[in-house]
């Protein structure tokens, strides 16, 4: 008897299960992607070439010019315009790879491999190396530097975040190069370590890779409380990149405050402190810019007068042969750094003045004097002077203030 009442209840849910008034069961949920897969596979390098576009495209789909996707994606492609991104074939390294073989496309790669790293653009230079033209029928030009296409397409399909809502596009949606695929990995920190982070086993200084951005993003609060890169760098989804060439940028990571004179027995002490409260790894993180503080007593012209001044140097400093660090004085994600004054008061002096003055390409330019001064370089001369002249302009003030002395002091 029990065994019938277990054999009409299996056959009462299995008539249930055919039921066509029971609504189905959802689906099992898709697993979670993981974006370190992802990316291992969209950052192989060197990149593939994307081979041949399928043939419904249109001539603007199957374009691998910024240009073209600009003529959509218009917001983006003129922040992208402004960005060193669109600049990364600039003079300097361009002169170097002047000086190299033409053949030589494994030492091109060490550079292109993030200033340039379509397999196409390596094409394109290879062609403009020894002096041929090439048909360029794709438009990956490698002046073009870093593309959208460069992070956005492989194989001709397009990748991208989803959308602000979190969606994606439908298999059957009419979209213009049929679509994208999304990936979370987008919008997440190691998107950008493919070029902004050396790995383990990479060149290192003092125990400290020569790149290692974000591996100090990492150990900073910001890692934790989930703001990435693409949160200062690309706000709200804008295709910027700002950095240390940005003044404005630069100031809405720090704070600077000064304390005013004071001193007795003929002496002047102040402080100057400086707190990177919103830079989300080391101010600066990498070895090229120069952060120089400047504290001295002026005339009642202004001017410094040159024994009083203080300099200190915020930097990774490294030899232009990269084999030594000499300092590192940066200045660590929520870290306070004080500068002390303490020096006797100068007959003439009539104001404290602090000045912070920012390099953001000290070393290249140091690097391409010396580069200029050997003989040999003959191919990239005229472009290496045209990166020395624009490194030498890329300075800046980021903060300046006098503060007047009283006559007591």
């Amino acid at each position: 008897m029990a065994a019938r009442a277990l054999s009409y209840l299996a056959l009462t849910l299995a008539l249930a299960a055919c039921d066509p008034d029971t609504p189905p069961s959802p689906p099992p949920a898709a697993a979670p992607e993981n974006p370190s897969l992802f990316l291992d596979h969209h950052w192989q390098r060197p990149l593939a070439p994307q081979g041949e576009a399928p043939s419904r495209f249109g001539t603007q789909e199957a374009s691998l010019d910024p240009a073209a996707c600009g003529n959509c994606h218009t917001q983006q492609f003129a922040d992208w315009q402004t960005s060193l991104h669109s600049r990364a074939m600039g003079p300097g390294l361009l002169g170097q790879l002047q000086e190299m073989d033409p053949d030589a496309v494994d030492e091109h790669q060490s550079c292109l491999r993030c200033h340039a790293p379509l397999a196409e653009q390596a094409e394109d230079l290879q062609h403009s190396l020894a002096g041929t033209v090439a048909s360029l029928t794709d438009g990956a030009a490698f002046s073009h530097g870093l593309t959208c296409a460069a992070c956005h397409v492989r194989g001709h399909r397009r990748f991208g975040p989803p959308r602000r809502d979190g969606s994606a596009p439908a298999a059957d949606d009419a979209l213009p190069h049929d679509g994208w695929q999304t990936s979370a990995a987008f919008e997440d920190a190691r998107f950008c370590t493919a070029c902004h982070q050396f790995e383990p086993d990479g060149y290192a200084l003092e125990g400290k890779l020569l790149e290692n951005t974000y591996e100090e993003w990492r150990a900073s609060r910001h890692a934790r409380e989930n703001r990435p890169c693409q949160s200062c760098h690309m706000p709200d989804r804008r295709h910027l990149w700002r950095g240390i060439h940005d003044p404005d940028m630069v100031r809405s990571g720090i704070s600077i405050d000064t304390t005013a004179p004071a001193g007795a027995a003929g002496r002047i002490e102040a402080e100057l402190r400086i707190t990177n409260h919103g830079v989300g790894h080391a101010f600066p993180t990498y070895v090229t810019p120069h952060v120089i503080v400047e504290i001295g007593q002026t005339e009642a012209n202004g001017e410094f007068i040159p024994d009083t001044v203080e300099r200190h140097l915020i930097a990774r400093d490294v030899s232009l042969d990269l084999t030594l660090e000499r300092a590192d004085t940066r200045i660590l994600p929520d870290e306070l750094r004080r500068y002390g004054y303490d020096r006797p008061r100068h007959p003439r002096a009539a104001g404290l003045h602090t000045r912070i003055r920012v390099e953001p390409d000290a070393f290249y330019a140091a690097f391409y004097r010396t580069t200029l001064r050997q003989p040999g370089v003959v191919k990239g001369r005229e472009t290496l002077v045209r990166a020395l002249h624009a490194a030498e302009r890329s300075g800046y003030v980021l903060y300046e203030s006098t503060q007047a002395l009283a006559a007591s002091q």
